[in-house]
């Protein structure tokens, strides 16, 4: 069995606050106050559930310099109170930093929820996407 730390379950905490955030954020017209509250306590809340150090080691790997200087450009953006464009940015790398995450998630939602769309998403053992007949 997996142990969580304290400091691992402040960060859940801290991160869905975040998520929240950044959710009444969007729903109230695009609010950079609430924005940037929300970006901070996600980011916050990641270093902590995963560590400083794996946290910076993921984002500044060489592969993925481009969609971390877009998500943090984001945030920057976001905190200089350009909500708008500054969530673009954020969205666009953060899809280009979890690219990799999608087919592996979206598979295994198909196989736990029994959804054929999802699940054919998933790429094979040998590396390559399935086929659907």
């Amino acid at each position: 069995m997996i142990s969580i730390t304290e400091w691992q379950k402040l960060g859940v905490g801290t991160a869905g606050f975040g998520i929240f955030f950044i959710f009444l954020g969007v729903l109230l017209y695009f609010d950079s106050v609430l924005l940037a509250f929300g970006n901070l306590l996600f980011l916050t809340g990641l270093s902590l559930i995963i560590g400083l150090k794996k946290t910076f080691s993921f984002f500044f790997q060489r592969h993925k310099l481009k969609g971390t200087s877009f998500f943090l450009g984001g945030v920057v953006i976001v905190l200089l109170r350009w909500p708008l464009l500054g969530m673009f940015l954020e969205t666009y790398g953060f899809f280009s930093l979890f690219k990799g995450f999608f087919p592996v998630a979206f598979g295994f939602l198909g196989n736990a929820f029994n959804i054929p769309f999802l699940s054919s998403i998933s790429p094979s053992p040998e590396g390559r996407m399935e086929q659907s007949d």
